[in-house]
């Protein structure tokens, strides 16, 4: 398929939005010509150029050789170095710019793995349609700017299609991370999928096991951080790709029994994370603000209900019950983000977040101690304002009264937490007698014992607030008095 020149008007705008870049296009296509080279920028920037976007990565496509791009970079650059010369992948630094460098590809693949048996091509029209989606297979041949779109990409682009430059299923089939790539693109920028595009998904799901774990969390770390992923998440539930890369998210669409009504898991779900990403606070903001896109908001949110399915329990008198699903739940999100090779820090607070999301409903409409606040925030710990938007995201009834009752109460749990974190510091609260002190009221080394001994002083002090050194060293004896070690002290 072939299209027509963009217009002179809409050219103009694409190679304005390139100006920050273009002396370095320039430069480097005279240079490659002047070699008896051809040198093109291709894929995301120009895709980008055209939709009015900053060209982030400058990706170029060459009939030069790895041998022959490097003295040419060396040339130019202040660095150079091997991106993976058996690809055709030079890279080199110049000041702040940074360019990769491929030689014309022709690859084949073995359907097995994702590596390629790499071939190198001869133009610019078989390395294009090699790539993933025809919006991505426009070039600019460097350095007149000539327009190359042998694949209809900008006419894609304008309508927002996402189709193959080959057939779907020969690109899926080449390489399957693509169909993933397809719900990022999805979340980005709005692209909606071709019919047949979502016809080899579906067939081809199962495909994406040859994936590298890695490869998948990153490709879903993008689609998340998007600006819009539900539309994403939603496209990996409907091909099956979610069945082998997320499944705990179709498993949220529970069979809803006539007799046992409840609202769809699932659907709550993506409402929730819509909901968060609505609270996320404006990029650069301090981080009380929790500055969007918020990885670990976003995945909390998706995964907050997956212990469901697991703990559904059908009562007496046609309710259902889910006892202890954010124990599970958190157990089920730190494996799938394990298997996902997540690291392990952003593990640890996607799991907490979704442990704790509950906690605020368990404390009934408002009645809360100072010692239940001293306990939410100290268990949330730096995680709080993350909480705070989790559980206001996780209320989606349509009850108007019910939803503006559980806001209120909210909004007072959040007053109670600033005026107690104001007068006792909340945030670093600890025992008021620190670890020696207790050692020395109570005549013990350090070890298991004095650790249970900081952790009595330490409820003492979530439950009493602060009350004095004389006084917690009296509540110590009076503890330590019970305990069978005091009487071999």
């Amino acid at each position: 398929m072939s299209t027509a020149q963009p217009s002179a008007a809409l050219m103009r705008e694409a190679v304005a939005n390139l100006a920050p870049v273009l002396p370095v296009l320039t430069d480097l296509g005279e240079r490659f010509t002047a070699a008896g080279h051809e040198l093109a920028l291709v894929g995301g920037p120009v895709r980008d150029a055209f939709l009015g976007r900053p060209a982030t990565d400058l990706d170029l496509t060459t009939s030069a050789r790895p041998d022959d791009i490097e003295p040419m970079l060396a040339a130019w650059g202040t660095a150079t170095w091997d991106m993976g010369r058996e690809f055709g992948t030079i890279g080199a630094r110049r000041g702040d710019t940074v360019v990769e460098v491929t030689t014309y590809r022709a690859d084949a693949y073995d359907g097995k793995t994702r590596k390629p048996v790499v071939a190198f091509g001869d133009s610019l029209d078989d390395d294009l349609v090699r790539r993933d989606f025809a919006v991505n297979a426009m070039a600019l041949r460097l350095p007149d700017l000539a327009f190359v779109d042998p694949h209809g990409g900008l006419t894609d682009l304008q309508a927002k299609a996402l189709r193959t430059p080959s057939a779907p299923e020969v690109s899926f089939g080449d390489d399957p991370l693509r169909m993933m790539r397809a719900a990022r693109f999805v979340a980005q920028l709005g692209f909606v999928p071709a019919p047949e595009v979502l016809t080899a998904m579906a067939e081809m799901a199962e495909s994406i096991g040859i994936v590298s774990a890695e490869r998948v969390r990153d490709e879903l770390v993008k689609l998340l951080m998007a600006p819009h992923p539900r539309a994403g998440l939603e496209l990996l539930v409907a091909s099956g790709l979610a069945d082998h890369v997320l499944p705990e998210l179709p498993a949220l669409k529970l069979e809803i029994d006539e007799h046992h009504r409840h609202k769809d898991v699932y659907h709550h779900s993506m409402i929730v994370l819509e909901q968060a990403i609505d609270l996320e606070g404006p990029a650069g903001g301090p981080p009380e603000s929790v500055p969007g896109p918020d990885l670990v908001l976003r995945l909390a949110a998706i995964l907050h209900d997956i212990g469901k399915p697991a703990t559904r329990r059908f009562e007496d008198g046609g309710g259902v019950s889910f006892h202890h699903h954010e124990v599970v739940g958190a157990k089920l999100a730190a494996k799938r983000m394990k298997a996902l090779r997540f690291d392990k820090e952003t593990t640890k607070q996607v799991a907490r977040l979704v442990e704790l999301h509950l906690r605020f409903h368990g404390y009934g409409d408002g009645a809360w101690t100072d010692s239940a606040v001293r306990r939410y925030v100290t268990d949330a710990g730096d995680l709080l304002p993350r909480l705070h938007r989790l559980t206001r995201a996780d209320c989606t009834t349509r009850n108007v009264k019910k939803a503006r009752r559980l806001s209120a109460a909210y909004d007072d749990l959040e007053q109670r937490i600033d005026r107690l974190t104001a007068e006792e510091e909340l945030k670093a609260v600890r025992p008021e007698l620190d670890g020696n002190e207790i050692g020395e009221a109570l005549g013990i080394r350090p070890g298991p014992v004095l650790g249970r001994a900081y952790k009595h002083l330490l409820a003492v002090r979530l439950d009493d607030g602060p009350i004095g050194q004389e006084a917690a060293r009296e509540r110590l004896l009076s503890w330590w008095a019970e305990q069978p070690e005091s009487r071999d002290a």
